[in-house]
């Protein structure tokens, strides 16, 4: 029996190469369906543009919002969230898909005033030890209807916020800010 001598190249199966790229397409799209089904319905990246946050949150931060944990529970006092501008800023040219990012300070039912540096909730000063410094202005009692929030930035002189604006709808939330990954130094919870 003589030994078999290897295969030449014609003789060996060739692969199509439009069947590699085929299984390259298919991992594509479902690697972009499941990116964009994330974005959408569970979590985005977001940038700080502005000192509004300050001192919590920077310019050029960048965190993911978790868009999945108001369908479980409703927003609370202290949450930083994420939401499109109300009605009230995009009569006045803001574009409705913008994002704003703040705190939540009042909830349905709670009354809440600006007064001589201090905010009220309920008539009792709000310990705030998040706040870059106290307010210089004061806004009158005002409480929070249901489906609505008081919102304000940590940076409070230098806010667009709830003290200029008014109450921000609860329908116009795209989600809680969760955790900054950018820049690395300051990674973690926000």
């Amino acid at each position: 029996m003589q030994p078999s001598s290897p295969p030449t190249e014609s003789e060996i199966p060739q692969a199509s190469h439009w069947g590699g790229w085929q299984g390259n397409l298919k991992v594509l799209a479902i690697a972009l369906v499941i990116a964009l089904t994330t974005r959408l319905w569970v979590a985005e990246p977001r940038f700080i543009p502005s000192s509004s946050m300050a001192p919590t949150l920077h310019i050029g931060d960048r965190l993911v919002v978790d868009k999945l944990s108001y369908h479980w529970r409703p927003p609370h006092r202290g949450d930083i969230v994420v939401f499109h501008p109300p009605a009230q800023l995009v009569d006045l040219g803001y574009d409705g898909r913008q994002a704003f990012i703040k705190r939540i300070i009042g909830e349905p039912g709670e009354t809440l005033q600006v007064k001589q540096g201090q905010v009220l909730l309920n008539g009792q000063p709000l310990a705030e030890p998040y706040r870059l410094e106290a307010p210089f202005y004061e806004t009158p009692a005002l409480t929070v209807p249901p489906g609505y929030l008081f919102v304000l930035g940590d940076n409070r002189n230098d806010s667009n916020d709830s003290h200029v604006w008014g109450l921000l709808p609860q329908g116009n939330l795209i989600g809680r800010a969760r955790f900054r990954f950018w820049p690395l130094n300051r990674l973690g919870r926000v």
